[in-house]
Order: structure tokens, then C-alpha cells, then sequence
């Protein structure tokens, strides 16, 4: 019921509804004459012959023909009469199966369809409405923010220009609410001074226009705009951007720091506040083949193990899991345990040769710099000859040409870092790679999320997906915290100690054996208790930072909040 009136409402708000029902109503009108003049003809030459018959008769002599119908229980015996037949059928055709069908659609039903359409993509929230992410535009990196809002709970409201996109969207089961960019009566419409978020993802001309707009009508409540270019970062500041994200430059130095360097030091993933996370293989290291008890690391050098790399695949830590030498360690600690055990194991060899680079756009650009850093050696193989930029570090070719590969040290390389837009390609060179060098470590790009496995079970060790990311980094703002990506699908995070589970330490909630995620730290104030011990419980007022797949960290949000 509350549907069709919000129908009726839109129906009648509508500029030209008056016009419309007006011309109806002329139609109708005219017909209505028209029939009744014809119902008094029909009396006219019905006593001219002889025949009287009652008004109604007439009406429904003359409704009767008109509509075809024809049903020859009354009908004239002279030739006047059947010629009036003829002009009252012809006249029935016209204006009974023509005119009024035309005039129907074009000036009600028409209009109510498109009131029907309306209701579903309105163009204003109730006033009741506060704390929501307002997204304007919609893409592959909205579609996964837009998950993760929904598992924390965080309101949404898409913002489309185009009708029929707003259409769409809507069908598939978003909120969308219908509006020009340009305009401040549209922000001020859905509540953008009560927003929590407001986030740009149009192309960088159009999100400047958007930003400068939206702070007109909501000074204080940030806004984040995806850029496609650097050079446009400073105008979108200039226009009150608060947050510009260059999405190619983050995925391109995440790509970087899954790549190891020539030795088993660790190598640093990121960081919250003190608490650090990284990784180490452990080829040629006495680690090798030792169980995670008897290794004793945490006794020795004080990081704690959260878990394990296998051929790309994250394995929570156990007790009597045995490490081998494809195993990649991955650790937290402070910056003093990650020097303590770099001390200790990072002078034995790891691996030797440098890094391919497959792509010399945006994002293989960003990666060869990250490198650079890093002082790691590279070449880039790219096909486009505009691409590329120092010819002491390119290879012009296909990476699928296997003399382009050669040319470029294929033999000698330990990693390919795969940059390509396109995951069929990515997909195919994965296979690719893994069958010329079973022993190569592969870290791909994916633009779809539904493509990361395909490229996990073609080979690849490590895959970034270019939407997590970009989620991530939004979800970020809007927390005003830190959630380290490690890799698609595996997420450090911050959750608030709920009261459920103040008291109660990690053996008694049982927090990893019911969702999977691991607790890592404790923060409490300015301060992090890095791998707090599994008796201690937890207190009032502190902040549980947990790694664990995407969906160990539904699963751990679901049980807190206890659904």
C-alpha cells in the first residue's frame, strides 16, 4: 500500500500531469458527444422509418457498432440508415480503436509507468536519515565498498544522474536515489549535511565538480574522490577533497612488497601505529623442516607467527605445523623483534636474480619505482612502444613470446609481478609462467574479484585485487582507521572489545576456532600490546586488532554482534 501511494504521489508531482489529464478529459469529452449525437441520429431515422426504440437502445446501438461489435439485433432497412452505419463504424474505428487506445497510453498510462519509475529511484531521503555513505557513481570498487558496509553495517545511498542507470542499479538490489551532481539542492535533498561520507567516482573533471558542489552544502563532512590521474590529485584538494585516492600508484607499490628480496630478512608488509606485520621465506634457513612448537621463535626473538604463505594459500598457525621450504613466514611484532629475528635468520641466502615486471602502465610503473627503493633490480616487459621510458630497463615484446621472455632474463628472474588490466591475459600468462619455471614466485593483478581464484588455481602465489584495495582504502577514511591489505582476501583490521567478551580472555571466546581470525595485538589508549598472552582477558575500553580472511572477518563480525 505504501508503495502505490508513494506511485500516486510521484504521478501527481509531476509538471505535466495537469496537461496530460486535461487533454484526456477533451478526448473524452469529445467522444462522449460524438456518441450521444449518433444515439439521437439513430432515433431520427428510426422513426423515419417507422421505428421507435428508447434512448438507451440508441446508446447501445450506436456502442455497439462503433466498437465493431456488430451484433445485428437492431439493424436500418433503408439505405439512409445503412449508410449511417457505415459513417457511425468508420467513425468507431477512428476513434474507439485508434484515438482512444493512442490518447490513453500517451497521456495516463504512459506517465504512470514512468511515476513507477520514479518511486523506485527517489530523489530525496527522509529527513530521519543521518550517519549514511552517500557514492556517486558506481563501479567495480563501489560494488565491494558496498559489501563492506553492509557487514559493518554502515548505511549507503548511490546518487545517479541517469535515469535509467538509477533503474538498473535498483534492480539489482541497491539503494539508489536520483539526482544531478551539479546541483546543491540535490546533496541537500539526501541529508549530505548528516552524511558520514560522501564518495566521488566519476572521472576526475566530474569529481572535481562534485566535491566543490557537495562542501557548499556539507562543509564538514569529508569526501573522497578516486582520481584516474596524478596530475589531477592538487585540483581535487584545491576543491575540498579531503581524500584523494590514486588507486594505480597503491596497487602497484602492493605489488612490490610481495616480492622478497635476495635474502631471508623479513620484509615489512605495513604497520599499525607500533604493532608491525611482515613476512620471510625460509628456504636455506635451519627453519626448514621443523615444526612451528619446536622452532621456538617466540622464546627466542619474541615475534609471533599469525601465519603461513603455501603457494599462495594463508594457513593459520598450529602448533605441529611443519615448515618447508616453499613456506613463507608471516609475523608481528615490534620493530625490535623483527631486528632480533632478522639477527638471527636473515643472513642465511634466499633466493638471487631480480624481478620481471609484466605491463609498463600506471601500475607497472608505480611497481618499478616501489622497487627502486627497495634497490631491486627489475626489467619491464611492455609491447607499447609509448610505454616506455628507460631502454636500460625495458624489453619491447609480448610477454607471451617466449624470446621476448628470454631476452628479458627469464632463467635468471626469482618473481613476476603480472600488472595487466586485463585478467584473461593475466590468467593466461599465470599458466604460462608456472609451466616454464615451476619453481617462480607469481604475484598477479586482478581488476574482477570473481577472478581471483581462477588465478590462484592457475598458479599464481599472490594475487591484489584492484577493488579490495580501493574498498579498503575508502573504508579507511570513513573509520579513521587502518585496515592493511596483505593480500586479496586477507585483511588486517581494528574491532572495538564488545562487552560480550570483556572478562574472558582468547582460550574461553574461542576467537580464532569460531571465525578464524587471529588476535594480534590489544590496543588500550596510545598503546598496543603486541601478541597478548592467550590467559590475560580482555578489559573495558580497548581495541582488538585481528588478522583473517575476508570471510573469517564476516564471520567474527557476526559473532560479536551476535547474529
Amino acid at each position: 500500500m505504501k508503495f502505490v501511494s508513494s506511485q500516486i504521489a510521484f504521478f501527481f508531482q509531476k509538471r505535466d500531469t495537469k496537461t496530460n489529464f486535461r487533454s484526456l478529459a477533451k478526448f473524452l469529452i469529445a467522444l462522449i458527444l460524438l456518441v450521444t449525437v449518433y444515439s439521437l441520429l439513430f432515433h431520427l431515422i428510426m422513426l423515419m422509418e417507422g421505428r421507435d426504440y428508447t434512448y438507451v437502445t440508441g446508446f447501445y446501438w450506436t456502442l455497439t457498432v462503433m466498437s465493431t461489435l456488430g451484433l445485428g439485433d437492431i439493424t436500418f432497412e433503408t439505405d439512409l440508415g445503412r449508410l449511417f452505419s457505415i459513417v457511425v463504424l468508420m467513425s468507431g474505428i477512428v476513434f474507439l480503436l485508434v484515438l482512444l487506445p493512442f490518447t490513453f497510453i500517451q497521456f495516463f498510462y504512459a506517465p504512470w509507468l514512468e511515476a513507477q519509475k520514479l518511486s523506485k529511484t527517489p530523489r530525496e531521503l527522509p529527513a530521519a536519515v543521518k550517519d549514511h555513505v552517500i557514492i556517486v557513481g558506481y563501479d567495480k570498487v563501489m560494488d565491494t565498498l558496498i559489501e563492506k558496509l553492509i557487514s559493518y553495517n554502515t548505511p549507503y545511498y548511490l546518487l545517479i544522474s541517469d535515469q535509467a542507470r538509477a533503474l538498473e542499479l535498483h534492480d539489482l538490489g541497491f539503494k539508489v536515489v536520483l539526482g544531478d551532481y551539479d546541483d546543491p539542492q540535490t546533496y541537500r535533498r539526501i541529508n549530505g549535511n548528516k552524511a558520514l561520507l560522501l564518495v566521488a567516482a566519476q572521472n576526475d573533471m566530474v569529481n572535481t565538480n562534485i566535491t566543490f558542489t557537495f562542501k557548499e552544502v556539507a562543509e564538514n563532512v569529508p569526501v573522497v574522490a578516486m582520481v584516474k590521474s596524478e596530475d589531477s590529485i592538487d585540483i581535487l584538494k584545491l576543491a575540498g577533497c579531503d581524500n584523494v585516492i590514486y588507486l594505480p600508484s597503491m596497487l602497484g607499490q602492493s605489488l612490490a612488497r610481495r616480492t622478497m628480496g635476495e635474502s631471508a630478512r623479513v620484509h615489512v608488509l605495513g604497520r599499525i601505529d607500533e604493532l608491525i606485520i611482515g613476512e620471510a621465506p625460509v628456504l636455506d634457513t635451519p627453519l626448514v623442516g621443523k615444526t612451528l612448537a619446536s622452532s621456538r621463535m617466540r622464546e627466542i626473538v619474541g615475534v609471533n607467527v599469525i601465519g603461513f604463505w603455501e603457494r599462495g594459500k594463508f594457513q593459520p598457525p598450529h602448533p605441529d605445523t611443519v615448515i618447508n621450504e616453499h613456506t613463507i613466514l608471516v609475523m608481528a611484532g615490534t620493530i625490535e623483534q623483527l631486528r632480533n629475528y632478522n639477527e638471527y635468520f636473515g643472513i642465511f641466502h634466499a633466493v638471487e636474480g631480480g624481478v620481471m615486471i609484466i605491463g609498463g602502465g600506471r601500475v607497472g610503473r608505480a611497481c618499478a619505482k616501489a622497487l627502486e627503493v627497495r634497490q631491486m633490480d627489475y626489467v619491464i616487459v611492455e609491447k607499447n612502444p609509448a610505454y616506455i621510458k628507460n631502454p636500460d630497463k625495458y624489453v619491447l615484446g609480448n610477454a607471451a613470446d617466449y624470446h621476448v621472455l628470454k631476452k628479458a632474463g627469464i632463467d635468471k628472474v626469482h618473481t613476476v609481478i603480472i600488472t595487466s588490466n586485463e585478467d584473461e591475459m593475466n590468467i593466461y600468462l599465470t599458466l604460462y609462467f608456472r609451466k616454464l619455471r615451476p619453481d617462480l614466485k607469481i604475484t598477479s593483478r586482478s581488476t574482477l574479484e570473481r577472478n581471483v581464484s581462477t588465478l590462484h588455481r592457475a598458479g599464481a602465489d599472490f594475487v591484489m585485487s584492484y577493488a579490495s584495495m580501493g574498498a579498503n582504502a575508502i573504508f579507511n577514511v570513513l573509520e579513521n582507521n587502518d585496515v592493511l591489505m596483505l593480500a586479496e582476501g586477507l585483511n588486517v583490521f581494528r574491532y572495538e572489545t564488545p562487552r560480550k567478551i570483556v572478562g574472558k580472555n582468547l582460550i574461553e571466546t574461542a576467537i580464532r576456532k569460531k571465525t578464524g581470525c587471529s588476535v594480534i595485538g590489544i590496543q588500550k589508549d596510545d598503546k598496543i600490546e603486541i601478541n597478548p598472552q592467550p590467559e590475560k582477558p580482555f578489559e573495558e575500553n580497548t581495541v582488538m586488532i585481528l588478522i583473517g580472511t575476508l570471510d573469517s572477518e564476516r564471520k567474527f563480525i557476526s559473532y560479536m554482534s551476535g547474529k
